[in-house]
């Protein structure tokens, strides 16, 4: 359970909007063929490249810091 409880902390304090995305698009995966998923997957990456958080994460990257992701 304290694994659990820390996976958890994690994945809420991470990039929200784009783990989010990326869970739609394996769920979706199961029940479409590969043209609709990359095109969905497509759609999903711009919508990730204009999110705050990809800004962040970057600055973060390059500051050598933790990313405060706010989830837009």
């Amino acid at each position: 359970m304290t694994d659990a409880i820390a996976v958890a902390h994690t994945l809420a304090n991470g990039p929200t909007r784009s783990l989010g995305l990326s869970k739609r698009l394996l769920n979706t995966s199961f029940e479409s063929n590969l043209s609709s998923s990359l095109e969905l997957e497509a759609h999903f990456q711009a919508l990730a490249a204009s999110s705050p958080d990809l800004v962040e994460g970057m600055a973060a990257f390059r500051e050598k810091r933790d990313a405060k992701f706010t989830g837009e």
